[in-house]
């Protein structure tokens, strides 16, 4: 009698070592009927071996596997793109094709429902085929068994525990047998093939069914024929092997039709359908899923800029890790649910409006970026660039480089939210003065004689001219601005020496010190320390917008003043959800929660939004504007109540328009990221005024129109019975 033979009529003596193991009873028996034959061949003695069994662990440490996160833009339905290391998704079984279940049972364990996590006799049988052929010809692992092996690789934190987990030893065998076991005591059949078909590994970076099959055929798991079940289910054995998506496909047929043979014998499929399927080619409609912003589709490729935004926040918070790479594994991994704060909408309507007036093949980028005030949700972020790592047709990063420039296509966090100093953002920077005065107790009606040329207290700091002594002599634009100014004037007009008069009345340091309350930070080492408490005092050119700032940077601080005040963390997130469908937490709070707090007082903030109506055309409700102002056309454009600034640089290098309603902020710029003596020239200063213009009014159009709350009491003021005198500190205009 063979060994097959006699083992098998030793198992199915009634009373004896069979019905123990068919209910998982007696580790010793179980070993003693099972594990003989691979001790055997691992050339354990019987009591060595035994004695090995009953050491191993007992007990499944089960880690969650990793899972794919999902970011959508802020409908929650349009996908913006994934991060995954392991490309899979948890789907229960109850949404799984039985077409599917069935192949995977008919595939790779055909007992599975008869054995209670070892299968004596598949192990029996392979030892005699193993000894006989004189290798591994057959396996014995039931799916019980393979999974516990694929848990033990999920779990593992090591490389070691990694090889543990799958090399051929006769230990890593024993343990897989003792925990397939335990399994089988916890988890009924069903929990057990779930789980199975969530972390099996199908090939092409596919873990788990549902994967599986969106990659080769686009399809849920509920929608799997009985021929792409078959075709999946012959995969988990050897994925290289039998690829579908492979140039030849004889393999993955051959390994196919051999499962559906046996879903034949098992009655799972009738012999008539398993021959027309058979006959069937292997049909597939592969999809490669996107990874990461790069992989934005193509027809929303500008929100490439918003996903790299996002990252990067993601990448600072400390609710998901201590390290930048602890946080990116877990992105990677956690299988979160993100809707982004990107209103599809908005995003496209910014980037029609920056690409009409700026082809993406200029060298001057166009941009814009779309703050909800209240919140500091980004609602948009366009620029006139495609968003691709390939920079091969490029220009020149600067005129005498060799380096590629970022047009037309870059990576570059040309908006903000990455590494890059930024651009010079010239009189918007005027806000932060006044906000810093008028918190400081100064009322909107304090006034200055603002000559055209003033000689300021200010020493002249690097890069200014020293003309006045070694004093800072700023000029102002126009001639036509000389005269007496408040701050609706002052601001309306943009009247530098009016500006750094205020400033010298509040001190500098507050005023740097209300930008940073606004947001901004300092990324260049003259910012830095021109901005420390040793210097700031003295950086009398800050009014003037000499610091790099952004447009994420400059469209968050206004959207402070349009929310009373109230300043918020730019956020690109309306929420995340957790695998078991529960928003994120972080001490107590949810993590995509606006994060505010009241950074001036609602009645600074409304006085410095009426001073800002004066900009555009639509006039303030505390005084009149000066009959003129730089922007004047931009409340026929918007057609609702909107305020702003204008801002250009020395020598026309960059020109802005940062303008706000209640309901939302715009920044736009014009600068060339490459070369920032390649000046837009006053001809351009329209651009960013038109493209923001048009990008609220249109992004407005369907919601009710917001007005400004108006200042009143103290924070106005009295205006002078007579008008100030000539300051002594005016001079001739400069040569």
């Amino acid at each position: 009698m063979s060994l097959l033979s006699r083992l098998n009529g030793f198992l199915s003596i009634p009373g004896r070592f069979g019905p123990i193991v068919r209910a998982g009873l007696t580790a010793g028996l179980i070993f003693a009927a099972v594990a003989y034959p691979l001790v055997a061949v691992g050339g354990l003695g019987m009591k060595a071996g035994s004695d090995l069994y009953q050491s191993l662990p007992s007990a499944l440490n089960v880690m969650p596997p990793a899972q794919t996160t999902y970011v959508y833009a802020a409908d929650g339905k349009t996908p913006l793109t994934m991060f995954y290391d392991e490309y899979r998704k948890f789907t229960p079984i109850s949404a799984m094709s039985e077409n599917i279940q069935r192949a995977i049972v008919a595939s790779e364990d055909g007992r599975f429902y008869e054995h209670r996590g070892v299968d004596a006799k598949g192990i029996a049988r392979a030892f005699v085929a193993n000894q006989t052929a004189g290798t591994v010809s057959q396996g014995a692992s039931t799916l019980t068994m393979q999974y516990v092996r694929m848990a033990l690789r999920d779990g593992s934190q090591t490389p070691r525990e990694v090889m543990a987990a799958t090399e051929q030893t006769t230990a890593r065998k024993l343990r897989e047998m003792r925990l397939a076991v335990r399994i089988e005591q916890e988890l009924t059949k069903t929990e057990i093939l779930e789980r199975y078909l969530n972390v099996a590994y199908f090939g092409h970076r596919a873990y788990g069914i549902f994967a599986a099959a969106q990659i080769f055929f686009s399809k849920l798991p509920a929608d799997l024929t009985v021929a792409e079940a078959a075709t999946l289910a012959g995969l988990v054995k050897a994925p290289s092997a039998f690829d579908p998506a492979g140039v030849d496909q004889t393999a993955a047929t051959d390994r196919r039709n051999y499962v559906i043979d046996r879903m034949a014998e098992m009655g799972y499929v009738s012999a008539e359908t398993a021959v027309t399927t058979k006959a069937e080619p292997i049909a597939l409609h592969v999809t490669e899923p996107p990874n990461d912003c790069i992989s934005v589709a193509p027809e929303i490729n500008d929100w490439g800029f918003f996903c790299d935004f996002f990252k990067n926040w993601w990448l600072d918070q400390p609710a998901f890790g201590d390290t930048p790479a602890e946080r990116l594994d877990k992105l990677r991994r956690g299988g979160y649910r993100i809707v982004s704060s990107l209103d599809p909408g908005v995003q496209a309507i910014a980037m029609n409006e920056v690409t009409t007036k700026e082809k993406i093949g200029s060298s001057y980028a166009l941009g814009q970026v779309v703050i909800q005030p209240g919140t500091g949700r980004v609602k948009a972020m366009a620029v006139n660039r495609v968003y691709s790592l390939d920079k091969t047709g490029n220009g020149r990063h600067t005129g005498s480089s060799d380096e590629p420039g970022n047009y037309p296509n870059t990576v570059n966090p040309l908006l903000g939210g990455g590494d890059l100093p930024g651009y010079q953002a010239g009189s918007t920077f005027k806000m932060f003065t006044m906000l810093a005065a008028l918190d400081s107790g100064l009322p909107m009606n304090t006034w200055f004689y603002a000559p055209q040329t003033y000689r300021s207290q200010y020493f002249a700091g690097w890069g200014e001219p020293a003309s006045c002594s070694g004093r800072w002599c700023p000029s102002n634009a126009s001639g036509s601005m000389t005269g007496n100014h408040a701050m609706w004037t002052g601001f309306g007009k943009s009247v530098n020496t009016y500006f750094v008069q205020l400033e010298q009345k509040v001190g500098a340091e507050k005023v740097v010190g209300m930008a940073e309350r606004l947001g901004l930070r300092w990324r260049t080492d003259i910012d830095k320390l021109q901005a420390s408490p040793a210097k700031a005092n003295g950086w009398g050119s800050f009014t003037l917008g000499v610091a790099d700032t952004t447009p994420l940077e400059m469209a968050n601080a206004y959207a402070t003043v349009a929310a009373d005040g109230r300043y918020c963390e730019a956020l690109p997130v309306i929420s995340i959800t957790e695998t078991d469908g529960k928003p994120a937490m972080h001490n107590g709070v949810e993590i995509a929660a606006p994060r505010c707090s009241q950074a001036v007082s609602p009645d600074a903030a409304r006085a410095a939004a009426d001073a800002a109506r004066c900009v555009t055309g639509y006039g303030a409700a505390a005084s009149g504007c000066g009959g003129w102002s730089t922007a004047p056309q931009v409340y026929g454009l918007v057609g609702r109540p909107v305020a702003g600034k204008t801002g250009t640089t020395d020598n026309n290098r960059a020109a802005w328009f940062v303008g706000f309603t209640p309901d939302l902020a715009v920044a736009s710029f014009m600068a060339d990221p490459d070369n920032p003596f390649h000046g837009v020239g006053g001809g351009n200063a329209w651009k960013p005024i038109e493209a923001a213009s048009r990008t609220l009014r249109q992004a407005l159009k369907d919601q009710p129109i917001a007005y400004f709350t108006a200042p009143e009491g103290n924070i106005i003021g009295k205006a002078p019975a007579q008008a100030p005198a000539k300051n002594s500190a005016a001079l001739a205009p400069a040569h």
